[in-house]
């Protein structure tokens, strides 16, 4: 049988023990990375006085789960005690795993999924924000057109939108959301569950200005106030104020309004 199991993302003290006892009994690991995991079991038997006696360990990661998947045989997740884990975290959110469970899915294969460490879910509730509904986007693209179109469907959700970001790239979040959506509320999470946890919550513009004399280090989870918190039906005139490219703008506005979008870009230039 195959079990999905979430290791800590910061604080070891965060595995379950139901995980603990599934990784003890596991006679197949695959990993997102082999070498990340192995370190996992090396701390936990030094931190619970254990042993884990699986030796089979086996990648499996968003590059190679096709091939895998492709080679592997059925009864092997029939026959033995068989993990999966990601680097840090919940499998299959924002990590592999998905084509995984879709194996098992489609093989009749039974499998169970344990509860545990999620960085959104976290962030989610130290936040403050009252919304019962979110959307997660994951990580943005790093830059270009396919950049500016997946920021401009975050600002304009009607959802809470929350984010991760890396820190080389928070800054530039920041300055975007600053020059987007400057009154919109805004909430980061910094290295959820480790030593340096931080969280800040104020304005696109006051976060912006914060930021400008804050070292910006380790992991971060944004979310962004929706656009419906704001009381007011989005018009034209809003996207013609966002400070977007004019075909994004075109397009945005021929959703709106159900117009061509070619003559909305003819008329914007």
């Amino acid at each position: 049988m195959l079990t999905l199991v979430p290791t800590p993302i910061g604080n070891l003290d965060d595995l379950s023990f139901r995980s603990l006892k599934t990784l003890q009994s596991a006679e197949l690991i695959f990993c997102e990375d082999t070498r990340v995991t192995k370190k996992l079991l090396h701390l936990l038997e030094k931190k619970y006085q254990t042993t884990f006696d699986c030796n089979d360990f086996r990648s499996l990661h968003h590059h190679n789960e096709h091939k895998v998947l492709a080679s592997l045989h059925p009864q092997e997740l029939i026959d033995k005690n068989v993990a999966y884990v990601s680097d840090a975290g919940m499998p299959c959110i924002s990590d592999p795993g998905a084509n995984l469970v879709q194996y098992c899915i489609e093989k009749n294969i039974s499998y169970d999924v344990l509860p545990g460490a999620n960085a959104i879910l976290t962030a989610f509730a130290m936040s403050g924000f009252e919304h019962t509904a979110f959307t997660f986007f994951g990580f943005l693209p790093h830059k270009g057109k396919e950049r500016q179109q997946k920021l401009s469907s975050v600002i304009q959700h009607i959802n809470l939108a929350i984010l991760y970001e890396s820190p080389h790239r928070l800054a530039k979040l920041l300055e975007e959301l600053n020059s987007l959506i400057p009154l919109r509320t805004i909430f980061l999470a910094k290295e959820l569950t480790k030593l340096h946890q931080n969280s800040f919550k104020g304005t696109a513009q006051e976060i912006y200005k914060q930021f400008q004399t804050h070292t910006i280090k380790g992991e971060w989870v944004v979310i962004i106030e929706p656009i419906a918190s704001l009381g007011q039906a989005l018009d034209e005139n809003d996207i013609l104020e966002l400070d977007l490219p004019p075909k994004q703008k075109a397009k945005l506005l021929a959703k709106l309004s159900g117009k061509n979008t070619k003559e909305i870009y003819n008329t914007l230039i």
